[in-house]
This record gives structure tokens, C-alpha cells and sequence, in this order.
């Protein structure tokens, strides 16, 4: 049953990260350097593959929201492979 809550929690994370950093319209490589993290542990959290306990705070503050927003209950939109369109 924790497995379960974990799974879900991290999920819930991995839709908020992503969902908050397209919002900015950045990248995920435009992400991990403003947080100082590795590209592949972006890519990881957005997965929900990552406990990412050490980093929420990072996260939060960089994405300048709420540890809470982060946090909250998100469900993930499917995929859409390829760079953003620039925006004009």
C-alpha cells in the first residue's frame, strides 16, 4: 500500500513539473540548468521515475510556486515528442 501512495505521489509530481515548465515555455534542458540538475534526472522526475524528495524545494522555487503546487494531486497529459514551437 505505500508503494501505491509513492507511485502515486510521484506521478502527481511528474505531471506538475512538466505542466509548470511548459507553462514558462522552457525546456527540460532550460530546467535542469536553472536548477542545476543533470538533463536525465529532469527527464526522470518527469517520468515519475525519480524519488525526488532532496529536490522539491529546488523545483518549487525555480518554477516560483508553492512546494504544495508542485505536490498536488495531477494526472499527465499524453506526450507530444520533439522541441516546443517557438513562440512568437
Amino acid at each position: 500500500m505505500a508503494r501505491d501512495r509513492v507511485a502515486d505521489v510521484l506521478a502527481s509530481v511528474a505531471a506538475n513539473v512538466r505542466r509548470l515548465r511548459e507553462r514558462r515555455g522552457w525546456t527540460q534542458e532550460q530546467l535542469a540548468e536553472l536548477v542545476d540538475l543533470d538533463l536525465t534526472y529532469i527527464q526522470r522526475i518527469e517520468r515519475g521515475r525519480a524519488n525526488v524528495t532532496g529536490v522539491l524545494v529546488g523545483l518549487a522555487d525555480t518554477l516560483s510556486v508553492s512546494l504544495p503546487m508542485v505536490l498536488r494531486r495531477a494526472r499527465m497529459r499524453p506526450v507530444v515528442r520533439g522541441r516546443p514551437r517557438k513562440r512568437s
